[in-house]
C-alpha cells in the first residue's frame, strides 16, 4: 500500500471532523466574519418562512423607563416597529438603564468577580415570546439610535405559551460576539448570522453589553424568521479556519462544565488515578495560585486529571469568590448540591440571572445556603425570579455576615417579604431596583440596618411617601454614600432637606426623573451646599434646574465628576462654563433636550474642555 495512503485517511478523518462540527455549530459571526463558512440551507418547498415580531415582554433586567408608562420600557419591543428607519431619541423605543462605563467609575461602583469567562460579557438582558414556535433562519433586531450594544441571541426550547411545563428547559446560542464599536449613532437592522438549532422556539432572549456605547442604545423591535419544519441543510464548503478548532467542542462535551458536573465527578471517583507528574514537586500555596485563574467548568475538568489536582481543584479556598451567572442557563439545584462541599467558605457569591422556569427551587437554595452562607459577606441575587419570603427568611438566618444584598428586578418576591431584610444589622449595600418593597418594611430596614452605605431604590413604585423615608435616612443612616432614588414620584423639597442634613458623607445621589422636586423651592441649591463631597448628581428630566442651582454646584461641589441635567430649559451656556473651570474632575456632562445648549454651545465647550465627555442627544 502506498505510504500517501494512510496519511489521506487521516485528512480525510479530519476533513469530517470539521464538516461535522461546522454542521453542529453553523456559523458564529456576520456574513463578513473571518470564521464564517459559507452555507446554503435548502428547505421543503411546503416548508414556508414564517416572519413574526414579538408578541410578549416576559423579562428584562433593566430599563430606563417608568413601571407605569410606555416611554423608554421593554415593554416597546414587542409588535411592530414604532420608529425605525428613522433614527434619534425617542420615547417609544426600549432602552436600558446604563450606557458607557460611567457607572463603573462612580462611588457606588462594585469589584467585578474574578474568574468571569472572556466569553460571556453580558451586562442586561430582555426576554420576548412569539407567536409560533419555528426553527430559527434569521432574527433582524431594529436598533434605531446608538446600535452596537447586542452580544448574544439566544432561543429556548420552552413554549411560555404551552399548558404543558416541559421537563427540561434547553437554551441555545444562536450568535455570540464580543462588544464592538459601530460608527455612528444611525439607525441600522442588525441581522446577525446565526446557529441552526434541533428544536423549534418561540422564546428569544437578547443580551446587551453597553460598555463601549456613547449613549444609550435604543430597541423598536425584533424580528424572528423560522420554519416550521426542521430545514434540510446541504452545506457547501469553501474554506475551514483553523482557529475553529477550539475549545468549543470542550465546551459542548461537558455543558460549560455544569450539567454534566455529576458525571465528572464520578468519573472521577471510579476510575484510576494517573501519575501526578512534577506537580506533586510544586508547593501547595502556588499550585492553589495557578488554579485560581481558571473558571469553574475548567475546574470541574481538571479535577478528572489526577487525585492530587483533584483535591486542588476541590478546595474550598478556590471558592471563596464564586460568580455562577455566566452560566446561568445550565444552573440548578443538582449543580448547587454538587457544589456545596467546595463553598464552606465562600465569601462573594453571585447568583445573578439563575434559576428561572423552575431550575433552582426554594428548598434547593435554602440547603444550599443552610451549608455555605455562614461566611457570605456579598450575595448577588439580580432577576433571581425564583426567589420568595422563605428565601429572604434563609438568607437572613444562615448569614449573619452579609454585608452586600443585590435583589435588582427581583418582582416576584412578595412586598411583605421584605421586613426579613432588617434582621441583617451588618448590611452596608442594599439595592432594591423594581422590586416590590413596601414603606413599612423599608422604614424598618432603615431603623435597624444603620451601617448601609449605598442603596438603591431606583423604581420602587409601591412606597407611599418618599419624604418620610429621606428623614428616616437622614436620621438613621449617617454613613451613606450613594442614594439612587431614580424616579421616585412623591419626594419634596421636605425630604430633601433632611437627607441632606443627615446624609453629609453622600457621593452619590440619583434624583433623575423626580417630577416633584422644583427648583424654586430651593432643593437643588440647599443640596450643593449640604453636599460638598458629591461626584454623581442625576437631576434628569427636571426642567426647573436653572442657572442658580448649577452656580451653587460649581462653587461647593468642586469634587463633581457626573452630572446629569438633560430636559431643563433653565439652563444658559455661562452657567456651564463656570461649572466646568470650577469642576476639575467632572467626565461626564448630560445637557441633551437643554433649550439653551445648542450644538454650537456643545462643540465650543468641547473643545474648551476636552477632557469632559458632554452629550448632546438629538430627535430627528
Amino acid at each position: 500500500m502506498s505510504p500517501v495512503f494512510p496519511m489521506l485517511t487521516v485528512l480525510s478523518m479530519f476533513y469530517y471532523m470539521c464538516l461535522r462540527r461546522r454542521a453542529r455549530t453553523a456559523t458564529r459571526g456576520e456574513m463578513n466574519s473571518r470564521r464564517a463558512i459559507e452555507s446554503n440551507t435548502r428547505a421543503l418547498p411546503i416548508n414556508v418562512e414564517i416572519v413574526q415580531y414579538a408578541k410578549e415582554v416576559l423579562d428584562f433586567s433593566s430599563h430606563y423607563g417608568s413601571e407605569n408608562s410606555m416611554s423608554y420600557t421593554m415593554w416597546n419591543l414587542a409588535g411592530i416597529p414604532n420608529v425605525y428607519p428613522s433614527s434619534g431619541d425617542f420615547t417609544q423605543t426600549a432602552v436600558f438603564r446604563t450606557y458607557g462605563t460611567w457607572w463603573d467609575h462612580c462611588p457606588s461602583a462594585r469589584l467585578p468577580f474574578k474568574r468571569t469567562p472572556p466569553t460571556f460579557c453580558s451586562q442586561d438582558y430582555v426576554e420576548l415570546a412569539f407567536e409560533e414556535p419555528v426553527y430559527p433562519t434569521a432574527v433582524h433586531i431594529l436598533e434605531t439610535y446608538h446600535p452596537g450594544a447586542v452580544v448574544r441571541i439566544l432561543a429556548c426550547s420552552a413554549n411560555p405559551y404551552s399548558q404543558n411545563p416541559p421537563a427540561e428547559v434547553r437554551w441555545e446560542i444562536l450568535w455570540s460576539e464580543a462588544p464592538a464599536k459601530v460608527n455612528g449613532p444611525q439607525a441600522r437592522q442588525f441581522t446577525p448570522c446565526i446557529k441552526q438549532i434541533n428544536f423549534p422556539t418561540n422564546l428569544i432572549r437578547l443580551e446587551v453589553n453597553s460598555s463601549l456605547l456613547d449613549y444609550y442604545t435604543e430597541l423598536d423591535a425584533v424580528v424572528l424568521h423560522g420554519v416550521k419544519e426542521r430545514p434540510v441543510l446541504s452545506l457547501k464548503t469553501s474554506m475551514i479556519d483553523m482557529n475553529d478548532i477550539d475549545e468549543d467542542e470542550d465546551e459542548e462535551k461537558y455543558g460549560c462544565g455544569m450539567d454534566n458536573l455529576n458525571k465528572q465527578l464520578s468519573i472521577v471517583t471510579l476510575r484510576e488515578w494517573p501519575t501526578n507528574g512534577y506537580f506533586d514537586k510544586l508547593p501547595y500555596e502556588l499550585i492553589q495560585l495557578i488554579l485560581s485563574h481558571l473558571t469553574v467548568p475548567d475546574l470541574c475538568r481538571l479535577a478528572q486529571t489526577c487525585k492530587l489536582l483533584y483535591q486542588h481543584c476541590c478546595d474550598p479556598l478556590q471558592y471563596i469568590h464564586l460568580s455562577l451567572q455566566p452560566y446561568w442557563a445550565r444552573i440548578n439545584d443538582t449543580s448547587l448540591e454538587y457544589l456545596q462541599s467546595r463553598c464552606t467558605l465562600i465569601q462573594w457569591l453571585n447568583l445573578s440571572w439563575t434559576g428561572n422556569r423552575g431550575a433552582i427551587s426554594v428548598s434547593g437554595f435554602s440547603r444550599f445556603l443552610k451549608v455555605c452562607g455562614s461566611e457570605l459577606v456579598r450575595l448577588e441575587l439580580s432577576c433571581g425570579h425564583f426567589l420568595n419570603e422563605t428565601c429572604l427568611e434563609v438568607i437572613t438566618e444562615t448569614c449573619p455576615n452579609l454585608q452586600e444584598l443585590n435583589l435588582s428586578s427581583c418582582d416576584k418576591i412578595p412586598p411583605q417579604a421584605f421586613n426579613h431584610i432588617a434582621k441583617v444589622g451588618s448590611l452596608k449595600r442594599l439595592i432594591l431596583y423594581r422590586t416590590k418593597v413596601e414603606q413599612t418594611a423599608l422604614l424598618s430596614i432603615l431603623n435597624f440596618c444603620s451601617e448601609l452605605q449605598h442603596l438603591s431604590l431606583g423604581s420602587c413604585v409601591m412606597i407611599e411617601d418618599y419624604d418620610l423615608i429621606a428623614s428616616m435616612m437622614g436620621a438613621k443612616c449617617k454613613k451613606l454614600r450613594s442614594l439612587d432614588l431614580w424616579r421616585c414620584k412623591n419626594i419634596t423639597e421636605s425630604g430633601i432637606a433632611e437627607l441632606a442634613s443627615g446624609c453629609q458623607l453622600l457621593e452619590e445621589l440619583d434624583l433623575g426623573w423626580c417630577p416633584t422636586l422644583q427648583s424654586s423651592t430651593g432643593c437643588f441649591t440647599n443640596l450643593a451646599r449640604k453636599l460638598p463631597n458629591l461626584q454623581k448628581l442625576f437631576l434628569t428630566a427636571n426642567r426647573s434646574v436653572c442657572d442658580t442651582d448649577i452656580e451653587e454646584l460649581a462653587a461647593n461641589c468642586t469634587r463633581l465628576r457626573q452630572l446629569d441635567i438633560l430636559g431643563t430649559r433653565m439652563v444658559s451656556p455661562a452657567s456651564l462654563r463656570k461649572l466646568l473651570e470650577s469642576c476639575k474632575d467632572l467626565s461626564l456632562l448630560d445637557v441633551s433636550f437643554c433649550s439653551q445648549i445648542d450644538n454650537r454651545v456643545v462643540l465650543e465647550l468641547n473643545a474648551n474642555f476636552p477632557n469632559v465627555f458632554i452629550k448632546k442627544s438629538f430627535t430627528q
